[in-house]
């Protein structure tokens, strides 16, 4: 197979394809084993299923109806391109009875459209707006390993980690803000087995990048002079500034962040200290990088003496401060694409780091809302949070504790192993 992201290679046939997935995935839920032909990107994810204590039998999870889900959905920034991916996927859906959705970064299904007959099948799997369909809850699927490995991918018949989904074949592609990079969702086409095919995942790649390019056309221009750095949930951030994107090194990255949160300006001795975890690193190193970031950004935005900013710069993670300030938790968590250059062992980024994801996940257990806790403790970043994972538990439905606390109970041994 030459493309590990499509689900079936020309010219294979998926009648013995299927049966040989069968025959895998029952190997892999009886015993654990992985034989082939199953795909490394659907082993890896049929793991992280299994950890998850998603049940190979289940469904999905509705956590937004009616007023709630038609609020969220026309808030989210995917909305101001729905006309573009349905007059995109229309013709496509409507003539393979294929059914196309449209889910947050989280999982939540927020449009699934189609024929009504195709539809109404899709909904004995919970295949509905207002589903979770993240691959921590739903188990492997395209738009939830889409979003869990941030790139396009096809799931095949019996590729899904649950069984009533191995009817179906589904391929999604993540879907970022043009601006930040932040994955704002992903876009996604079910239907029979004819989707296996690389058509369609190159099909559904091209909507996605329509529609990242109409919302880079829909983006208000950048005010004359303003700077934008983007640095949560990367090891690299990114700047925005007259009107260049620029990618930072992770040295660059770590002084950036501390010169915009630290606007009145830092003396060498003290960024020194607040940058260098390795105490030996001399004060001649610092004063090489601050050169080499003058030179990529300019004298204009880069002072001295002490070492600041020339003019104020909006962050992402301040952007989550103030939401916390103003006490909107919805707001903050999403606006926080996850933990402030997670690599980094700057002193004053893990600092700042940690006060920030403290700060939210307190205001997430004080608010104690099912929805968004389990945003938090479905992410990457929250999966082994166990003060929330504890928080949620506690406010779920009955039906949907058991694999909140079996998940504690887990987080339980290993804590105190």
């Amino acid at each position: 197979m030459t493309d590990a992201w499509v689900a079936l290679e020309p010219g294979a046939d998926p009648v013995t394809r299927i049966a040989d997935l069968r025959r895998a995935y029952d190997s892999y839920v009886s015993a654990g084993r992985v034989e082939r032909p199953v795909r490394s990107v659907v082993a890896d994810s049929w793991r992280r299923s299994a950890r998850a204590q998603v049940s190979p039998e289940g469904v999905a999870s509705i956590e937004l109806n009616d007023d709630a889900l038609t609020t969220y959905r026309e808030s989210h920034p995917l909305a101001r391109v729905m006309p573009l991916i349905r007059e995109l996927t229309g013709a496509y859906a409507m003539d393979g009875d294929h059914l196309v959705a449209v889910c947050d970064a989280h999982g939540r299904m927020l449009w699934v459209e189609g024929p009504p007959s195709t539809r109404q099948r899709a909904e004995v799997m919970n295949f509905v707006p207002g589903a979770r369909w993240s691959e921590a809850v739903a188990g492997t699927n395209a738009p939830g390993t889409a979003i869990a490995v941030d790139r396009p991918v096809q799931v095949f018949a019996a590729e899904h980690f649950r069984r009533p989904v191995h009817a179906w074949t589904c391929a999604a592609a993540p879907i970022h803000d043009p601006g930040t990079g932040r994955l704002l969702g992903a876009v996604d086409i079910t239907g029979g087995d004819r989707l296996a095919h690389p058509h369609s995942l190159a099909f559904i790649t091209a909507v996605a990048r329509a529609a990242e390019s109409q919302l880079a056309l829909l983006s208000p221009a950048p005010a004359e002079g303003s700077v934008r750095l983007t640095a949560l949930g990367r090891n690299e951030a990114l700047l925005l500034a007259d009107g260049r994107t620029l990618r930072l090194s992770r040295r660059h990255s770590e002084i950036l962040v501390l010169l915009a949160h630290r606007p009145e300006g830092v003396c060498g001795d003290e960024l020194l200290m607040e940058l260098y975890e390795d105490e030996s690193v001399t004060p001649v190193t610092l004063r090489a990088e601050l050169s080499r970031l003058r030179h990529l950004l300019g004298t204009d935005l880069l002072r001295s003496r002490p070492y600041r900013l020339a003019s104020l710069v909006d962050t992402d993670f301040g952007a989550v401060m103030r939401r916390l300030a103003s006490g909107t938790v919805t707001g903050a968590l999403s606006a926080y694409a996850g933990p402030l250059l997670p690599a980094s062992l700057a002193p004053a980024v893990v600092r700042l780091r940690r006060r920030l994801t403290d700060q939210l996940r307190a205001a997430l257990i004080s608010r104690g809302d099912p929805g968004l806790l389990a945003d938090w403790a479905y992410s990457p970043w929250g999966e082994d949070d166990l003060p929330v994972w504890r928080a949620l538990a506690g406010v779920l439905p009955g039906a949907q504790r058991p694999a909140a606390l079996a998940r504690i109970r887990e987080l339980d041994g290993w804590q105190g192993a």
